[in-house]
């Protein structure tokens, strides 16, 4: 019934318990996930999880906050991308949360990994996955100016504003809800979920952060995702059923995945 478009499963603290984790997945009518890249160490791992089960599929991509990695260039992404399986670009965005004493002018490594991300998203036609914090302007900013009508995609675990909302559905994106959603202090984020079209929609864990109330605190697994979804139905006033089966749909639109009769773990 349900797709988590964001999650980390080659992370240890959630590859030591797979098994675990895809039962729980299955009683939770969670039947598919996309597996996030977030550096190209960690790429191989992400990619065996897609190869090893037909119900996960993987991105390449480089977090904007991870510093000391492999830096990618666009021949790097470009090759991982073109492997079976993978279906988006990123993580990847703009993060000036920790600056470190640096001013934001010194974060243009950070944009310049952006470029090269959206570079390989117009070469190849996959969609982008977006991460943004404290950083929205910059983010618009530079995807405006390398093109972005001529690339896709989504803003992942949406916490900013309403303006920016409109902005990222303006410029054609999806927006992704997680766990924050029902969390007791996100009124402003709730009144954006009401206000974005259905059809752009997507709901995710980013497990193994933000489990959703009543688990806050617990590790965050896809199996979780449900509460993100009974969140959203409340909101816009429909069922669980409905929310999931749109959500899913939109997923399989977006990341051009061919649907399935029914989310059943293989």
């Amino acid at each position: 019934m349900y797709v988590d478009s964001h999650c980390h499963l080659s992370y240890p603290e959630l590859s030591d318990r797979l098994a675990e984790i895809r039962a729980d997945m299955q009683t939770g009518g969670v039947g598919r996930a996309l597996c996030i890249c977030t550096t190209l160490e960690e790429f191989d791992r992400v990619h065996a999880l897609a190869l090893a089960h037909d119900n996960f599929w993987a991105s390449v991509g480089v977090h904007p906050d991870n510093e000391g990695v492999q830096e990618p260039t666009l021949d790097d992404l470009l090759r991982r991308a073109s492997l079976p399986r993978v279906v988006a670009l990123g993580e990847t965005g703009l993060d000036y949360y920790r600056l470190n004493g640096r001013s934001q002018a010194e974060m243009e490594w950070q944009r310049e990994r952006f470029r090269v991300h959206i570079r390989a998203a117009r070469r190849t036609g996959l969609p982008l996955v977006i991460h943004t914090r404290s950083a929205s302007r910059d983010t618009l900013d530079v995807l405006s100016a390398e093109g972005e009508r001529d690339v896709g995609g989504v803003f992942h675990c949406f916490t900013e504003t309403m303006d920016v909302a409109r902005a990222a559905l303006d410029l054609g994106f999806y927006i992704s809800f997680s766990g924050i959603l029902t969390f007791k202090n996100a009124k402003d984020l709730r009144e954006v979920a009401r206000f974005v079209p259905l059809d752009r929609c997507l709901i995710e864990t980013d497990s193994p952060y933000l489990a959703p109330a009543p688990f806050r605190g617990k590790t965050n697994t896809p199996a979780l995702l449900p509460w993100v979804a009974k969140q959203l139905a409340e909101l816009k006033g429909l069922s669980v059923e409905e929310i999931g089966r749109i959500t899913s749909a939109n997923f399989e639109y977006l990341f051009r995945i061919p649907p399935v009769a029914c989310d059943e773990n293989s």
